[in-house]
């Protein structure tokens, strides 16, 4: 990992006052200041739902702010008003977490989305016309692909260093800007995260300004300067990294008061096991495991690319497993599928609720229901009354606020979509239930009530696998926890393990690996 220099400040790059949004009756954002210099890297810190990603977005322009100020290049601009444009003129660039890399266009083409390209007729980018600065802009972050290669065959860790490219792409010495980057090297191999880190580096030598968002202590540690925390939508403080250790970063991110409680029962657990997973390969997974018992809860903890995703949809069948075994209820599955694995009992909810978990353009008793109407046929006709009254109870066993079953899903808040989601996952009384994320972007009340649903189902006899990033949830939740990184077991934590020993194991092991 590069060393950091000591760096004289070059200045004020950008001043953030007064900042605060207010979604519903939350607050995401309360009164955040924020402060950025020239020649610096900023590593910005904060948990699940902390408030990071609206700061980010707000000062891109793609989300207004409720009030609050920002002040660069001697300039002030209210928030409220920000748009994508005031930002790119203030020289505010960002390379957000989905990357948003298109897969069916070309190295050139997705660098060209940047809007600085050469474009011919009907504003195709023109590759040809382009290709000197396409060649240049690749070889300064050693990405070894042929400009005219598709995105799709690409690796992770590639597509991830061509969004940075092209974030970088007109930057040069002629020039300053603030870069922002969300956990740009969750999906790169140690080497490479290093690279890129001399690259942001280099760029802060320069006297650019490089705001790094990440939970990874070794990194922000080597790459930072300076770390500021956000913490429940408020300033959690700003230190100086060089003398980061593990209790300041997880004091910046969790607080220092937090209570470590659990709600789950002690259940006595018999020998004979729901899944067993031996030495899971692909993808980024490396020899992944876990074996669960009915009614065990077993979390997955770990950062983004650690592979806890991957490890539930391997296991649903829905990513192939490259090498590794997988035995449900002592029997080998030679060949898993999804068909296969919801016949044998297995219920999975993806993290992307809007992807995979509802159905948009349908009515709630349809989202409640999909893949399970063959229960409500007889012969070749279907027991609508049946199904609507099954529906209408469901409605109310998960605690769904909805007009009607009829309504649109959409009609839902995000809460009550999740409940309804879940619901859907329950109500066939599964086996293994697998959880993705299953409280992620959801209001407090709505997050009891899924938590409280997860503990009813283990009660019932139903095995689950948790994976979140909710340290807190995890600890209420599980009755052990997996820690994952770089795509294998690295620690597992008893039941009762508090949310700063999830977050002291999971940067602690982190940093190993990438020794």
């Amino acid at each position: 990992m590069p060393e950091t220099p000591v760096l004289e400040s070059l200045g004020t790059a950008l001043s953030v006052r007064g900042l605060s949004k207010t979604y519903g009756s939350t607050k995401a954002l309360d009164d955040v200041a924020l402060d950025l210099r020239w020649g610096e890297v900023h590593a910005l810190v904060g948990g699940n739902g902390s408030g990071k990603s609206t700061l980010i977005k707000i000062l891109a322009g793609v989300v207004a702010a409720d009030a609050g100020e920002l002040r660069a290049d001697g300039e002030t601009t209210e928030l409220i008003h920000q748009t994508p444009g005031d930002s790119a003129r203030a020289g505010l660039r960002f390379v957000h977490q989905d990357m948003a890399i298109m897969p069916l266009l070309s190295v050139t083409e997705n660098l060209g989305l940047g809007g600085r390209f050469v474009t011919g007729r009907f504003g195709r980018i023109q590759g040809r016309s382009n290709r000197a600065h396409v060649l240049k802009t690749l070889q300064r972050f050693n990405l070894r692909v042929e400009p005219s290669a598709r995105a799709a065959t690409l690796s992770t860790p590639q597509r991830a260093l061509l969004a940075i490219s092209r974030a970088l792409q007109d930057i040069d010495e002629t020039k300053r800007a603030i870069l922002f980057l969300d956990e740009p090297t969750a999906a790169l191999p140690p080497e490479e995260a290093d690279e890129l880190l001399r690259s942001l580096r280099d760029l802060a030598d320069a006297g650019h300004c490089i705001v790094l968002v990440s939970h990874r202590l070794d990194e922000v540690r080597a790459a930072a300067d300076r770390v500021t925390g956000i913490r429940d939508g408020r300033n959690a403080g700003t230190i100086d990294a060089h003398n980061l250790t593990e209790a300041n970063l997880v004091e910046l991110i969790l607080g220092a008061e937090l209570p470590e409680m659990s709600e789950i029962e002690t259940v006595q657990l018999g020998d004979d096991f729901v899944v067993e997973v031996e030495g899971a390969t692909g993808g980024p997974l490396n020899g992944a495991t876990v074996q669960v018992r009915p009614g065990e809860i077993v979390g997955l903890a770990g950062l983004l690319g650690s592979g806890r995703t991957e490890l539930l949809e391997m296991i649903f069948g829905v990513r192939r497993m490259e090498a590794g075994e997988l035995r449900f209820a002592g029997d080998r599955v030679k060949s898993p599928g999804a068909a296969t694995m919801t016949a044998l009992g297995v219920s999975f909810l993806p993290e992307d609720r809007a992807g995979g978990g509802v159905f948009p353009g349908h009515s709630i008793a349809m989202n409640m229901t999909a893949g399970q109407n063959r229960r409500y046929f007889s012969g070749l006709s279907m027991q609508s009354s049946r199904l609507a009254k099954d529906v209408r109870d469901d409605i109310v066993r998960y605690r769904v606020k909805a007009s009607s079953p009829s309504a649109p899903i959409e009609s839902l808040s995000g809460g009550n979509q999740q409940k309804t989601a879940l619901g859907r996952c329950l109500r066939t009384s599964p086996r293994l239930l697998l959880l993705d994320e299953p409280a992620q972007g959801i209001d407090v009340g709505a997050r009891e009530t899924v938590m409280t649903l997860i503990l009813e189902a283990s009660k019932n006899g139903t095995a689950v696998i948790v994976a979140s990033s909710e340290f807190e949830e995890l600890t209420r939740l599980c009755h052990r926890i997996i820690v994952l990184a770089d795509g294998r077991n690295v620690d597992e934590l008893p039941q009762g393990t508090g949310g700063h020993q999830i977050l002291e194991s999971v940067l602690s092991h982190n940093a190993r690996t990438k020794q």
